[in-house]
């Protein structure tokens, strides 16, 4: 069900059913995007880094990498359209992260997963040594 929210880009209100901004902040958005697209797709913009398309377009960068990401322009018609990684800043063509910050996360996660199954292990020891000790206690107990 569509709710009222305030517009983040302008703080009008409006109803949020489909965008996350308002009508008039939705066709800026299209606007610069027209503006983006037609340049680039000349021939000799093609090779353009995102910077330069910034400069020719006045076009915030944030809004480039935006379209970037969403796929709206496609990496495989212009070679020069990076971003910088969200952790460590290289130059990325895809996703959010860099092959090498995504690997290190990775074997973040691997080794927390390893250390969580490890310490299981040892509960398990420790219920199982319990156990037998509390046998054996009842077992000497019953015999007297």
């Amino acid at each position: 069900m569509p709710e009222l929210q305030n517009c983040p880009s302008c703080d009008k209100l409006f109803v949020k059913a489909l965008r996350p901004v308002c009508d008039a902040c939705a066709r800026e958005v299209e606007e610069k995007f027209e503006t983006v697209y037609t340049f680039i797709r000349k021939r000799e913009n093609r090779r353009a880094s995102i910077d330069e398309v910034h400069k020719a377009t006045e076009v915030e960068i944030e809004l480039i990498m935006q379209f970037v990401r969403e796929g709206r322009l496609h990496m495989s018609q212009f070679p020069n359209l990076t971003y910088p990684c969200e952790k460590c800043g290289v130059k990325i063509r895809e996703g959010r992260l860099c092959a090498q910050c995504r690997d290190e996360i990775n074997e973040g996660l691997q080794a927390g997963e390893k250390q969580k199954a490890f310490e299981e292990r040892k509960r398990e020891r420790e219920r199982a040594r319990y156990q037998t000790y509390s046998t054996l206690g009842d077992k000497v107990r019953r015999e007297k």
